[in-house]
């Protein structure tokens, strides 16, 4: 009864917060100086007609910096939870293990139009996934949304052949050199440049060309597959880790 009593309190209070914020919300009939900045001069300093994804990776870099650790941070936090058995085993044992149980026919076939479909739009996702964050400079998108697009194929292809095989070397290698060159971007920034991921190491070439904007493009690339295989790796280790109690 108390529980129920203090449930009740607690959502009239959230009550009164969110009818009081929307009563006496007022809309901005102007920008505010700095996104007035943004606009005015965002196009002219970084070249890149969507404003919004380009602002976040360069006037806003460390922000974006900060997003992908905790990304990071996520992804290690859920590798450590789900790793409750075979601790003991690298990555090769464990893909050695499958490979064992596939021939034992452990794992269920997909059937043919499951695998033949599979076949003919996984491809697609990753193909669209990569259009995304290299586009993402002229266009909606950006490498947070083009690495989650990779990563939706990823799973796609965990549900559809639970017996296929995902190298977590290359995840591992792919994801650590991504991180790696986008920092040394930022860093190229500071030295070449005006700050941290400052775009105009590069040429900004002609205002909408797919390779002008600078190093958008290219900061863009290595945030989406680091995202991507990031989020893959975590659809990896659920489907994975969880197999039972080690043999000794």
């Amino acid at each position: 009864m108390i529980k129920r009593i203090i449930i009740f309190i607690m959502l009239g209070l959230m009550a009164m917060i969110f009818f009081n914020l929307a009563s006496n919300y007022v809309e901005n009939e102007s920008l505010l100086k700095l996104g007035r900045y943004y606009a005015e001069k965002g196009p002219q300093e970084l070249g890149a007609p969507n404003l919004v994804t380009a602002v976040v990776v360069t006037y806003r870099g460390l922000d974006t910096l900060g997003e992908v650790t905790v990304l990071f941070i996520s992804a290690a936090g859920v590798g450590l939870l789900l790793r409750r058995t075979r601790r003991k085993q690298n990555d090769e044992d464990l893909e050695k293990a499958d490979r064992r149980e596939e021939r034992a026919g452990v794992h269920k076939p997909a059937s043919e139009i499951v695998e033949t479909a599979t076949q003919l739009l996984l491809p697609m996702v990753i193909l669209f996934g990569i259009y995304v964050f290299i586009n993402g400079h002229l266009s909606p998108g950006g490498g947070f949304q083009g690495g989650a697009i990779i990563a939706s194929g990823t799973m796609f292809l965990l549900l559809a052949l639970p017996e296929s095989h995902i190298s977590r070397i290359l995840i591992a290698v792919t994801e650590s050199l991504s991180g790696f060159s986008y920092v040394v971007i930022g860093v190229l920034g500071v030295i070449l440049a005006g700050g941290f991921l400052d775009n105009r190491i590069l040429g900004l070439g002609e205002y909408g060309d797919l390779f002008s904007a600078g190093a958008i493009p290219l900061i863009y690339c290595f945030i989406g597959l680091k995202v991507g295989f990031e989020l893959s790796a975590v659809l990896d280790r659920f489907r994975k880790d969880d197999t039972g109690p080690e043999k000794t």
